[in-house]
């Protein structure tokens, strides 16, 4: 269980993160989804994959000091089929293609095999 105390900045970025998350792999109001091309590739292969993809993105509950240090739910390592893959979401200002750190900007979730990170 998380005991972490959080300001309210970081708990409008992780209610915005999360939300991205939970709509995976539809597109939501506040960003998009990025898939790499290995992993479309992949996924002609192994039908499986791409759902159980979609339910560890859309479930990653393991959130920790270890690896989420800034408590945002912005990133996550995990694994399917055998297979290691790695999500992160970046936040952006509109237009692109300029970094932000404002919560209230675009973010993108792309999500990859760990191997290309």
């Amino acid at each position: 269980m998380d005991t972490r105390t959080f300001d309210t900045r970081t708990l409008r970025i992780r209610e915005l993160n999360n939300a991205l998350r939970s709509g995976f792999p539809y597109s939501s109001g506040n960003g998009k989804i990025v898939i790499s091309s290995a992993i479309r590739e992949h996924e002609a292969e192994d039908d499986d994959l791409w759902h159980e993809i979609v339910d560890a993105i859309r479930n990653a509950d393991f959130f920790t000091d270890d690896n989420d240090p800034y408590s945002e739910h912005d990133m996550a390592f995990f694994e399917c089929h055998g297979e290691k893959l790695f999500w992160k979401i970046d936040c952006y200002d509109l237009p692109f293609p300029a970094h932000s750190s404002d919560e209230a900007t675009y973010r993108v979730l792309t999500v990859w095999f760990a191997e290309k990170y």
